[in-house]
């Protein structure tokens, strides 16, 4: 979002949290939405040197083998594919472009309030004040303590699984480097790989590991031992003991957690809401990342092609609406049958439903949902079709 405003000739100051500015997470998948995204920022090459094509997605059931979801970008047609990457590869692209744009980061500021009038102030944690601004851009993720300020922001559900992840070097026995790859008992455990390239040039590739669990039982598990999870896991995924045995202990493991939020108009008077802050939910769909990117990318849009704040506000919540409507609603509406407690819904997804992804048009929908464009995102958010990457820097 800075980077698009910079560019646009606004003044710019970043409010970080952290000390010093760093990534959080493990991997996700750059759709092709968000790949256009930084295909607009002129990022498309650097971001593509450093992650790992995803051309499937592909889960089983544990027991018996049997094929539960194969999704593939190729469904549709335009030669379209997934980047896996590390989320410290996608953070220090963004971050190395704004120092390279002379962006100023203020660091280790906990921002409480805004209070606005013809212009906006924020409210630091130490008494501090900062500003006036003429628009603030809340990013602060999905426990925003800004979007309060905004009429009917209502509150993060939490849902009931989460997960444990750690990022492993990468093993290619028994593994495809180029897809998601899932196994399933029942809707209890859900174990996944995901190759995630490369943190940063020169390094060794990685992937991503996660194992479904809820929160709640987090300790429950810890108490039993590492050794008594990592058998569990193999038992359930012999090849997986490639992954595991490069786990000694529970700190190797972060445990994530996930809530849903919808915020109905992400807007407010001088502020303009994106990310989790705006949308969050299950990352069942990998969309949060993609859908954070389209956020700027249409209010960059908005402010450029409008005379006002207001109206650009207004246009950017109206750019945004349906796609983020629909994709919260799909991502609640799935997430059960791989997430949840459950037997009905596992037993419908691995018999009514794998069977039904396999007849036309199931396939070209389901690659459309993970691409992120069972919507048309772009032409509302202001990126011409044109935009997107040509189809022979998609088949590089």
């Amino acid at each position: 979002m800075a980077l698009y405003l910079k560019r646009a000739g606004h003044r710019v100051t970043i409010f970080e949290r952290f000390e010093e500015p760093k990534p959080v997470g493990s991997g996700l998948i750059l759709q092709p939405t968000g790949l256009t995204v930084l295909a607009d920022l002129g990022l498309f090459d650097d971001i593509m040197a450093l992650g790992s094509r995803i051309d499937r997605l592909h889960g089983a059931d544990a027991s018996t083998g049997r094929t539960v979801l194969d999704v593939r970008y190729d469904a549709r047609r335009g030669n379209r594919f997934g980047l896996a990457v590390h989320r410290a590869a996608l953070f220090r692209l963004l971050f190395h472009a704004t120092q390279r744009e002379a962006i100023p980061i203020e660091t280790g500021v906990e921002i409480e309030a805004l209070e606005a009038g013809e212009r906006a102030t924020l409210i630091l944690g130490n008494g501090r004040r900062a500003g006036p601004f003429d628009l603030v851009v809340d990013a602060s993720g999905s426990r925003s303590r800004l979007r309060q300020s905004v009429a009917n922001a209502g509150g993060l559900r939490p849902l009931t699984y989460g997960a444990f992840w750690a990022s492993l070097d990468w093993r290619s026995k028994g593994f495809d480097e180029h897809a998601l790859l899932q196994r399933y008992d029942k809707a209890s455990v859900m174990i996944g790989v995901l190759p995630i390239g490369r943190p940063e040039p020169d390094a060794e590739m990685m992937a991503a590991f996660f194992w479904s669990l809820k929160p709640a039982d987090a300790d429950a598990v810890r108490g039993l031992g590492i050794d008594a999870w990592k058998e569990r896991v193999v038992r359930l995924w012999p090849q997986a003991e490639a992954f595991t045995s490069q786990i000694g202990s529970f700190d190797q493991l972060s445990l994530a957690r996930y809530g849903h939020h919808t915020m109905k108009f992400p807007v407010g008077r001088r502020l303009a809401v994106i990310g989790d802050a705006a949308h969050s939910t299950s990352p069942q769909l990998g969309q949060g990342a993609n859908m954070a990117l389209l956020d700027a990318a249409a209010l960059s849009c908005a402010l450029a092609r409008t005379d006002s704040v207001e109206t650009a506000l207004d246009a950017y919540a109206k750019a945004r609406r349906w796609h983020v409507r629909v994709f919260q609603a799909l991502s609640l509406a799935f997430t059960p049958f791989y997430q949840s407690d459950s037997v009905v819904l596992p037993f419908i997804r691995d018999r009514l439903v794998a069977t039904i992804a396999r007849i036309p048009p199931a396939p070209r929908f389901l690659a459309s949902m993970v691409a992120g464009t069972v919507i048309d995102p772009f032409r509302r958010a202001g990126l011409a079709e044109a935009q997107w990457p040509s189809e022979r820097r998609w088949e590089a």
